[in-house]
């Protein structure tokens, strides 16, 4: 396994969204070869408490996996994903015809204030430049009453991740662990309200529900 602080990150934002999006626009027409991160969307999936959800947002929803496996659930309600890559986004849209899917930088969401029961992001928050702003964006979206699921790496086989960004595009330690994750999300009004492990091989992720407090 790999030390999750990994190198500084490039001069500026610009450029470390950049990288990131050049390198998913290549890994788009594969990406669905992952048993990993198939596994990882269902078991995502099956975790949300859909109770009182109308409105999903999955931002870095990549190749829309988990908005699919949403669907396979029986969800029926309309769903929108956010992500960098236009070749990820091309690939969702072959599968989720019926989503609204957007070319966006996470931290600057083009979509209304109070708009989203539910905000997702699966492995998505150590490749943003501030993750701060993506997760004040989420508060920002979401109605009174909305709650946030996120899926980040406790520890990471590199083995299973050779085309993985470039090293300096990814930080994983502000949620690599309840705390950390805790600590994170409190300034923009979220508390980690339940989580569960997910493991596969030498790969190990948490699963949590955010709730929001727009009072905080």
């Amino acid at each position: 396994m790999t030390d999750r602080h990994d190198t500084p990150a490039p001069a500026s934002a610009d450029d470390h969204l950049r990288m990131v999006r050049e390198r998913f626009d290549g890994r788009a027409p594969t990406y669905d070869e992952s048993e990993m991160h198939r596994a990882l969307a269902s078991a995502v999936a099956a975790f949300i408490a859909l109770d009182g959800v109308d409105t999903v947002l999955d931002v870095a929803t990549g190749t829309g996996l988990v908005l699919r496996a949403l669907r396979d659930r029986g969800f029926a309600g309309p769903l929108t994903g956010v992500d960098l890559s236009p070749g990820m986004i091309d690939e969702a849209r072959r599968h989720l015809t019926d989503a609204d899917l957007i070319v966006a930088d996470a931290a600057d969401l083009p979509l209304p204030d109070a708009s989203f029961d539910l905000v997702t992001c699966v492995t998505g928050l150590q490749l943003f430049p501030h993750p701060g702003a993506a997760i004040a964006e989420w508060a920002r979206v979401l109605r009174p009453g909305g709650r946030a699921v996120t899926a980040t790496f406790v520890a990471v086989d590199p083995t299973r991740h050779r085309a993985a960004p470039p090293p300096g595009t990814s930080d994983h330690s502000p949620f690599d662990s309840v705390a950390h994750l805790t600590e994170t999300v409190a300034p923009a009004g979220f508390r980690v309200a339940r989580t569960q492990t997910w493991t596969e091989g030498a790969d190990e992720l948490l699963i949590a529900e955010l709730s929001y407090d727009a009072g905080s």
